[in-house]
């Protein structure tokens, strides 16, 4: 793990539930340049919400490395927060979604190797076609495919909100992006979404109701 970890600023850990006078987290973000213990207290609230993300995009233990990289990038970077333009938590999303492209190859296999799971599953004889955790598993294969085959854009635009559940305005502001290319984004990823599942005989229903 990075020595830049917030382990590198201990006292910010006994100092981290002290209220914050600026009554908001960008705040305490401002405050941290005077005082940098009171960063604590957004590694606090955020590091376990990061970690988390991380590690359903690549593995625990590719998150253990990424998310105190995220904080430490933060930290050193406070001074470039502006509030103005966002909040706290999508900028650490930013941050953490940064790294992750760095690792782009180590995520593709990621999927591509629940996708082989799948297909050993659904050919697994010993299992009932219409078994519901079968049928899961294939559902999860098709998935994993057609987010292997998105480009980094799509797939962190979707991810963003999926798995962070941020609203299209944070993601706008954790990417850097215009508003709008959110939700062209979007819809361009479920088209493609659905498309897959059509094409394995398992989107038809979703598709149909979804139109309704």
């Amino acid at each position: 793990m990075m020595a830049t970890s917030p382990e590198a600023w201990p006292e910010a850990r006994s100092t981290a539930s002290v209220p914050d006078e600026a009554g908001s987290e960008a705040g305490t973000v401002q405050a941290s340049l005077a005082e940098p213990a009171r960063f604590g207290q957004i590694f606090d609230r955020y590091f376990a919400e990061i970690h988390r993300y991380i590690a359903r995009r690549l593995t625990s233990d590719a998150a253990d490395d990424l998310a105190a990289e995220t904080f430490a990038i933060a930290f050193r970077e406070r001074d470039r927060f502006d509030a103005s333009r966002g909040v706290v938590r999508s900028w650490l999303y930013g941050i953490a979604t940064n790294l992750i492209g760095r690792h782009h190859r180590r995520e593709i296999r990621e999927y591509r190797a629940i996708q082989r799971n799948a297909i050993i599953t659904a050919a697994d004889e010993r299992a009932e076609p219409a078994d519901v955790l079968v049928t899961a598993q294939i559902l999860r294969g098709q998935v994993a495919q057609a987010l292997a085959e998105l480009s980094q854009g799509d797939r962190d635009v979707l991810l963003l909100v999926a798995l962070g559940d941020l609203s299209h305005a944070e993601v706008a502001q954790a990417l850097g992006i215009p508003y709008g290319t959110v939700g062209s984004r979007l819809n361009r990823v479920r088209r493609k979404l659905r498309a897959r599942l059509a094409d394995s005989g398992l989107g038809t229903e979703s598709e149909e109701t979804d139109r309704g």
